[in-house]
């Protein structure tokens, strides 16, 4: 799931300040899950900002609805009456929705709400942990399933780097050493073998340094987002 936290109150009046006619608009996906970008909180949000608005004397009219995914097609029909009538929309969606509305709605403002901070797991009620880089190259085969790009405090491929003790990282008493979890996993599943196994160092082009990625699905694509797309060759 990405995982997300609401900008302050004040960072976000900021934000939305000069503006006459809000919607807040939430995703009730991902964000939901953590609490902070869900319809749920966009109305809640939206309620916070009528009060502040009023406490500033401000003439701004505050509305909140939401959609079940920003990043998807299908889902903004039902909420594109609300999107119309607003001068600007404050979108608490991660990145990648946020900016496929202001796709959809390239004629309107807006508006980030919450910043984006990883792709993670649910660790307890109210907990989240990191677990993913999306570096485009995936070697959990290798790793017993635990990525050391992502939990290794050093990206270290082929760990461990010798700072680790009693099986914690050297940079925090809280953080476990990615490659002691790794070497642990990999023994209870017999497959000790692996640790000695040579990772090649990584193409970091299926990465971010390689620019903006995109992935297709012939098989499920329609001849409408097929239509003019050039044919793959080599």
């Amino acid at each position: 799931m990405i995982v997300g936290k609401q900008k302050t109150l004040e960072e976000i009046w900021d934000i939305i300040k000069d503006c006459k006619k809000i919607l807040v608009f939430g995703c009730n996906t991902c964000v939901a899950v953590c609490h902070e970008g869900g319809n749920k909180e966009a109305e809640v949000l939206g309620s916070i900002l009528r009060m502040k608005s009023k406490q500033e004397g401000s003439d701004t009219e505050i509305t909140d609805s939401g959609i079940e995914r920003q990043c998807e097609h299908e889902y903004f029909e039902q909420a594109a009456e609300a999107i119309e009538s607003a001068d600007a929309i404050l979108s608490i969606a991660c990145g990648a929705g946020i900016q496929f509305l202001g796709e959809k709605f390239p004629h309107k403002i807006i508006l980030p709400g919450l910043n984006t901070t990883f792709i993670g797991v649910v660790d307890a009620p109210g907990e989240f942990s990191e677990r993913c880089l999306m570096c485009g190259d995936c070697i959990l085969h290798l790793t017993g399933g635990i990525c050391p790009i992502t939990r290794c405090s050093k990206s270290i491929m082929n760990g461990p780097c010798g700072g680790s003790h009693d099986g914690l990282c050297e940079i925090a008493p809280d953080v476990p050493c990615a490659w002691h979890l790794i070497y642990e996993r990999l023994e209870k599943q017999g497959r000790l073998d692996l640790m000695t196994e040579f990772i090649p160092f990584k193409n970091w082009l299926t990465s971010r340094d390689g620019g903006p990625r995109k992935q297709s699905r012939p098989d499920i694509m329609t001849d409408d987002n097929t239509a003019g797309e050039p044919e793959q060759t080599g």
